[in-house]
C-alpha cells in the first residue's frame, strides 16, 4: 500500500517567545505527508511526592498558541486556547523560606576553611550554601576574600539603588556583610598601573587571611565614555572589536600574530547589544570581571583561567538519574534544562531555548546493548488512549490487574498473559526481570499490525556522475573500489537489493540480471521525458547477481576513462532513479561532480556577487534555487527513499539546492572540495564504507510524546513532517540527532513531574519491525534558579545552532549571529538580577556553573564556518555543506567541532615507550600556544591539521614525514605516510587511535608549515576561536561585550 502524495503547506509555525524567527523552510513550509498517526492526547499524570513550596514567581508572559487541530484519531480531546499575553515587566517577588536547598552547585567553587581559605583545593560548599566565585573589577582597591553564605531569602531591590558601570576610575561599591547575610567567597583581581605580584596575602573582613590569585597581563580595553551608549562607544574605537590601548604580546608571539592579522581578510561587524534590560531570579553563581581603566597596563583577566572544555567530561550531558533512576541515558535524550518551568511567566524569563535533543539510535559503548522485548501474540502493552508504551513510571493497582498511564493517567486493564502480583510496596514482583518496567530504553518487536506493507529489504541504489570532472579527480575509481569492497558487509544478507545508474549528458542504465555473465548498458538520451528500460532487472538481489555486480564495478572506471563530456543531466537522472526505486524505497547514494546543466533541475552560477551580502536578498543564495528539488524530496520521502549526497568539485556546484534532497529525506551531505584521489581517497572511502555498512533503520517514523501541559512546537533536523508531530525518516542511523522546541500549553502547571517518551518505529535490516523507546521523567519547578542549575550547555548550543542556521535561510548572517549573542546576554541579565538585589556587583559578569561554557560556545558558533563573516570568509558551497552537517550531528560531535582540540605533538612523540599510556594534552585555542619550535595537532572531529613551526628541527620533520616533506615549501599535496622509523609509526598510531574514537567521519590530515598562506589562515588560524582575527572578537573581548550589554538597563 502506498501513501498519498504530499500536500503543502503545513501548519503555521508556533507563536512562541523567541528572538529566532524560524524560517519557513524549517517549519511551516515543510511539506506534510498524510499518513496513519497514533492518538496521543495526554491527560493528568499520577500524583507524585509533593515538593516543598517555592517562591511565587511572576514575569513575562509569552505568546502561546494552542496545538494544531489534528484529524482522525489524533483529535481526541478539545483543547482550550491559552489567553494571549503581552510581554511585561517582572513584578518584585519574595522568595518563600520553605524553598528546599538547591541541589548540586558549582564543582569548581572553593570554600575557605576556618583557619583561612585554601587555594587550589576544591572543597564543595555545604548544602544550601550560595557558593560564589567572583573576580573583582580591575579598577580600585582589592576586595577581601570572605566566607560563603547560607542560602538566604531574597527581597525586592531598593528603589534608589545605583550601580556603577565597569571601567571607570572608581572602586566598586563595597559588599556589605551582616550576621544575616554573610558575604560569599570572592576571588579578586587587583588592578593598578603598577606591576603586581602573582598573589597577594591580605586579610579579609572576617579576620581570615589567604592567598588571592590574580590574572596575568594581557591587552587592555577602554571603558565606555560618559554619555555615550555602549554600541556607539565601541564603534568609535574602530568597530565593535577595535579597542584602544592594547598592550603588545611578547616579541616572538606578537610578531607572528601581528603578521597573521595583517594578512587577514577585512573585518565584519559582530552582533550589537540588545535593547532593554530584563529582570530575573537566581541563587548560586560564579562571577568574572573583564575590563580595565583607560590607559592602564593591567589586563582585566588572565585568559588561562577562563572556563574551557579541555576535559572530555565537559562534552557529556547531565542526567537527573539521581532523582529518576529509570530515565534513559543522556546520549539518547537531553533537555536544555532538566527542570520544566511551572508557568508561562517563568518560562518567559528563561531566554535560552527550551527543548530537547534526541539521538534515538546512538551507539552504545562496548558491552552495553538496549534490551529487546517480544510480547508475542499478546501484543505490545500500550495505553489505549494516549498510546504511550509501558515503561518504568507506570503504576499498577488493583492487585496488579490494572495499570495507570504516567502520561495521561488513564487506568488500563492488564492482559492475563502479562499479569503479575504486587509486593507490599505496590510494585510488580517481576519488575526487575522485565526490561520495559526497569529500563529507560528498550526495543519492542512489533507485530503485524504495525506494518502497512511487508518489511522492505535493505536497498542501495547508486547514481553516479561520469562526466569529465569525475574521471579527472579519480572519484569514479575510488567509488567503484569502495562499493565492491563493501559488498560483503552490506546489512540484510541475503535480502539486500542493489542497482546502478550513471549519467553525463545521457542516462546509462545497467541490466544486472543474474543469468547474465556481463552487465548490459542501456542509454537513454531523451532528457525531457526519461523512461526506464527493463524495470524488473535494474534492481537485483545482491546474493543472486553478485558476479554481475562485481563485473560492473570492475569495468566502470575503464568504461568512461576516455569520456570528455562535461555536461550533467542530473535532474533527469534523479527522476529516473526515483522511478526505479519507487516500488520498494531504500537509500539513494548520489555522487555529483558537476553543476547540473541539462534537463529539468538545471542550475546556474550564483553567489559569486559580493554585493548581495548585507542586503535583504543575501539569504537567497543559501536556499534551493529551483523548486524541483524540494518537490522531488517530497516525492522521495513519500516512497521511503532517503538521499545521501556526495559532492566533489573545486567549482560551484550549488550545495544549497542539491542538499535539499538530503534535508527532507533524512539523509546527509558529504562535501569534498578540491577532491583528488591521491590525497583524499582514504577519507572518501572510509565515509562511503561506513554509510554502506552501518546499521540502518529503514522506513521509519518517530514521535515524542509528553505529559499534560506541554507540547513540542518546532522540529529541527533532516526529516519530513507527516503530521504535526510525526517525523518521517525513510532511513536513519546512529550518526543523526534531532532537536525540538518545547512550550507550555497551560498558564500554570499543577503537576510535579512531566514524562517524555520517544518512539521510533522502523524496519531493521533483517526484516523485523521494531520500536525503539526512550522514556524520561523531568521535574517541574517554580524557581528559575533551579532551571539554571539544571541547564545543559550542550543541548542549548545544539538547539541554538540549528535555530541560527535555519535563520540564515531567511535572514542575513549578521542577524543570526546577533540573535545568539542576544539570547546569551538576556539569560545572563536574568541570572544576575536577583543577586544584584542583595549585592552590588558592578564590574562582574555573573554566570551559573552549569552555563560557564555558554559564552565560549556562543562565540565559537558565531565563528563557525556556517555563520562566520560574509562573502570573503567562506565559499558558499562550503558554508551550505557545513550548515547541513551541523543540522544532524549529535551534541558531542557538535561541541568538538565548535571547540576543537589543539595539542603539542612533538613533545608527545618524543616521549619514551614507558610513557605509552599518556594522552595528548589539550591546549587553549589561541595562536599564542603555537611555538615555532614545535609541532601541533588540531582536531575538530572532521579533519586533522598538523602545524609545523618554522624552527622545528629539519631532522624531526624528515623522520616524521619523509625527506620530501622536510625539503618541500608546499605541503598541500603531500600525504602523511608511514616512514621507516619509530617516530613516524607512533604518529600514525596516534592518528589511528583518535580516528577510532568516533568513526562517523574520517579526519584527513592536512600538513601545514608556519607562515604558509593562505592555507594557514583557512585551515587553522581562522578556527582558533579565542583569538581576534579577521575583525572578530577574541574570547576576552567577547566576554567584555557580553558583560557591558548585561549591565545595560
Amino acid at each position: 500500500m502506498q501513501p498519498n502524495r504530499p500536500v503543502a503547506p503545513g501548519r503555521p509555525p508556533s507563536q512562541q517567545y523567541s528572538p529566532f524567527s524560524v524560517p519557513a523552510s524549517a517549519t511551516a513550509s515543510r511539506p506534510f505527508l498524510p499518513g496513519p498517526t497514533q492518538p496521543m492526547r495526554p491527560e493528568q499524570p499520577p500524583s507524585q511526592p509533593v515538593y516543598p513550596p517555592g517562591a511565587s514567581v511572576q514575569g513575562f508572559s509569552v505568546h502561546s498558541a494552542s496545538s494544531t487541530p489534528l484529524a482522525g484519531s489524533e483529535q481526541n480531546y478539545p483543547r482550550a486556547t491559552p489567553p494571549v499575553r503581552s510581554n511585561g515587566p517582572v513584578a518584585p517577588f519574595q522568595l518563600s523560606p520553605n524553598l528546599p536547598p538547591p541541589r548540586g552547585g558549582a564543582a569548581s567553587f572553593f570554600h575557605p576553611a576556618p583557619g583561612g581559605p585554601v587555594i587550589g583545593q576544591p572543597i564543595m560548599p555545604p548544602s544550601g550554601s550560595s557558593a560564589v566565585q567572583q573576580i573583582a573589577p580591575t579598577s580600585g582597591p582589592r576586595l577581601p576574600l570572605v566566607a560563603s553564605s547560607a542560602s538566604v531569602p531574597m527581597a525586592p531591590p531598593p528603589q534608589a539603588a545605583s550601580y556603577m558601570s565597569l571601567g571607570g576610575n572608581f572602586p566598586p561599591p563595597p559588599i556589605q556583610s551582616s550576621s544575616e547575610y554573610p558575604l560569599g567567597r570572592t576571588s579578586l583581581i587587583p588592578s593598578s598601573a603598577s606591576p603586581m605580584p602573582h598573589s597577594v596575602n591580605q586579610p579579609h573582613q572576617g579576620g581570615q587571611g589567604g592567598q588571592v590569585p590574580f590574572f596575568a597581563q594581557r591587552t587592555s580595553f577602554p571603558s565606555p565614555q560618559p554619555g555615550i551608549p555602549a554600541q556607539q562607544h565601541l564603534t568609535q574605537q574602530g568597530g565593535p572589536l577595535g579597542y584602544a590601548g592594547a598592550v603588545p604580546q611578547p616579541p616572538m608571539l606578537s610578531s607572528y600574530m601581528d603578521a597573521q592579522k595583517a594578512r587577514a581578510p577585512p573585518s565584519y561587524p559582530m552582533a550589537g547589544p540588545p535593547a532593554g534590560g530584563i529582570q530575573g531570579l537566581v541563587e548560586e553563581f560564579q562571577s568574572l570581571s573583564v575590563g580595565s581603566v583607560p590607559g592602564s597596563v593591567d589586563a582585566g583577566v588572565d585568559p588561562n583561567l577562563l572556563p574551557r572544555p579541555l576535559d572530555e567530561a565537559d562534552l557529556e550531558g547531565t542526567s537527573s538519574s539521581s532523582i529518576y533512576v529509570s530515565n534513559c541515558l543522556p546520549r539518547h535524550l537531553r533537555f536544555t534544562t532538566n527542570a520544566i518551568p511551572n508557568s508561562q511567566s517563568l518560562m518567559a524569563r528563561w531566554h535560552l531555548p527550551l527543548g530537547a535533543v534526541v539521538h534515538p539510535l546512538a551507539e552504545a559503548p562496548n558491552g552495553e546493548e538496549i534490551p529487546v522485548v517480544d510480547f508475542g501474540s499478546s501484543g505490545i502493552v500500550r495505553c489505549r488512549r494516549c498510546r504511550t508504551y509501558v515503561n518504568p513510571y507506570v503504576t499498577f493497582t488493583d492487585g496488579g490487574r490494572r495499570w495507570r498511564c504516567n502520561v495521561c493517567s488513564l487506568l488500563n486493564d492488564v492482559a492475563g498473559e502479562y499479569f503479575a502480583p504486587l509486593d507490599i510496596n505496590g510494585r510488580r514482583r517481576d519488575a526487575d526481570e522485565r526490561p520495559e518496567l526497569s529500563k529507560g530504553s528498550v526495543e519492542f518487536v512489533a507485530p503485524t499490525e504495525y506494518m502497512v506493507r511487508p518489511p522492505m529489504p535493505p536497498l542501495y541504489f547508486f547514481l553516479i556522475d561520469v562526466s569529465l570532472s569525475s574521471i579527472r579527480n579519480g572519484m569514479l575509481k575510488v567509488a567503484a573500489e569502495t562499493i565492491k569492497s563493501s559488498l560483503d558487509k552490506l546489512p540484510g544478507f541475503p535480502r539486500t537489493q542493489i542497482g546502478f545508474l550513471t549519467f553525463d549528458s545521457a542516462l546509462h542504465f545497467y541490466n544486472l540480471k543474474s543469468s547474465l555473465t556481463q552487465p548490459q548498458m542501456m542509454v537513454v538520451a531523451d532528457l525531457d521525458d526519461p523512461f526506464v528500460p527493463l524495470p524488473d532487472d535494474l534492481l537485483v538481489n545482491l546474493s543472486d547477481s553478485r558476479h554481475v555486480v562485481e563485473a560492473l564495478l570492475d569495468s566502470l572506471p575503464s568504461m568512461f576513462e576516455e569520456n570528455t563530456n562535461i555536461e550533467s543531466a542530473f535532474g533527469p537522472a534523479l527522476k529516473a532513479a526515483f522511478m526505479v526505486m519507487s516500488q520498494l524505497g531504500g537509500k539513494l547514494l548520489i555522487f555529483q561532480s558537476t553543476l547540473p546543466s541539462l534537463g529539468f533541475g538545471r542550475l546556474k552560477l550564483r553567489g559569486d556577487d559580493p554585493r548581495i551580502y548585507g542586503t535583504d536578498k543575501e539569504h537567497t543564495i543559501r536556499i534551493a534555487e529551483d523548486p524541483f528539488y524540494k518537490q522531488m524530496a517530497a516525492d522521495l520521502t513519500k516512497y521511503q527513499i532517503a538521499v545521501n549526497l556526495y559532492a566533489f568539485s573545486d567549482r560551484y556546484t550549488d550545495i544549497a539546492s542539491l542538499g535539499t534532497l538530503a534535508k527532507y529525506t533524512g539523509g546527509e551531505v558529504y562535501y569534498y572540495p578540491s577532491f583528488h584521489a591521491n590525497l583524499y581517497k582514504e577519507k572518501f572511502s572510509h565515509e562511503l564504507a561506513r554509510d554502506l555498512t552501518r546499521e540502518t533503520a529503514w522506513e521509519a517514523v518517530m514521535r515524542i510524546r509528553c505529559g499534560k501541559g506541554v507540547r513540542f512546537t518546532t522540529y529541527h533536523g533532516h526529516f519530513m513532517l507527516r503530521s504535526s508531530d510525526l517525523l518521517a525518516l525513510p532511513a536513519v542511523d546512529c550518526d543523526k540527532a534531532f532537536a525540538m522546541q518545547l512550550t507550555l500549553e497551560d498558564t500554570l502547571m499543577t503537576t510535579q513531574t512531566v514524562y517524555f517518551q520517544v518512539a521510533l518505529l522502523y524496519t531493521s535490516s533483517s526484516g523485523e519491525r521494531r520500536i525503539r523507546v526512550h522514556t524520561m521523567a523531568v521535574p517541574v519547578v517554580t524557581d528559575l534558579g533551579e532551571m539554571y542549575r539544571n541547564a545543559d550547555t550542550g543541548a542549548i548550543i545544539c538547539l541554538l545552532s540549528r535555530l541560527a542556521i535555519e535563520k540564515t535561510l531567511s535572514h542575513k548572517l549578521e542577524e543570526a549571529r546577533h540573535v545568539i549573542q542576544l539570547r546569551i546576554v538576556r539569560s545572563l541579565q536574568e541570572y544576575r538580577n536577583l543577586f544584584a538585589v542583595q549585592h552590588r556587583l558592578s564590574g562582574r559578569l555573573i554566570y551559573p556553573e552549569s552555563l560557564k561554557l555558554l559564552p565560549l560556545y556562543g562565540l565559537a558558533l558565531c565563528k563557525s564556518l556556517a555563520l562566520r563573516g560574509g562573502f570573503a570568509d567562506a565559499h558558499i558551497d562550503e558554508r551550505s555543506a557545513a550548515g547541513f552537517n551541523m543540522m544532524i550531528i549529535p551534541i558531542k560531535k557538535l561541541l568538538k567541532l565548535l571547540y576543537p582540540s589543539l595539542s603539542r605533538l612533538d613533545e608527545y612523540l618524543l616521549k619514551g615507550e614507558d610513557d605509552g599510556k599518556a594522552s595528548l594534552q589539550r591546549l587553549v585555542l589561541s595562536a599564542e600556544r603555537l611555538d615555532p619550535r614545535g609541532a601541533f595537532l588540531y582536531d575538530d572531529g572532521f579533519r586533522f591539521v598538523l602545524w609545523l613551526g618554522k624552527v622545528l628541527p629539519a631532522e624531526f620533520v624528515k623522520n616524521l614525514l619523509g625527506v620530501e616533506a622536510a625539503n618541500s615549501p608546499d605541503l598541500s599535496k603531500l600525504p602523511v605516510i608511514e616512514q621507516n622509523n619509530e617516530l613516524s609509526r607512533k604518529l600514525l598510531a596516534t592518528l589511528k587511535t583518535l580516528r577510532e574514537r568516533d568513526p562517523a567521519f574520517y579526519q584527513h590530515c592536512y600538513l601545514l608549515r608556519q607562515g604558509e598562506q593562505p592555507r594557514e589562515g583557512s585551515l587553522l588560524l581562522f578556527n582558533l576561536v579565542e583569538d581576534q582575527i579577521a575583525g572578530t572578537s577574541g574570547y576576552v573581548e567577547w566576554l567584555l561585550q557580553i558583560q557591558r550589554q548585561v549591565q545595560q538597563k
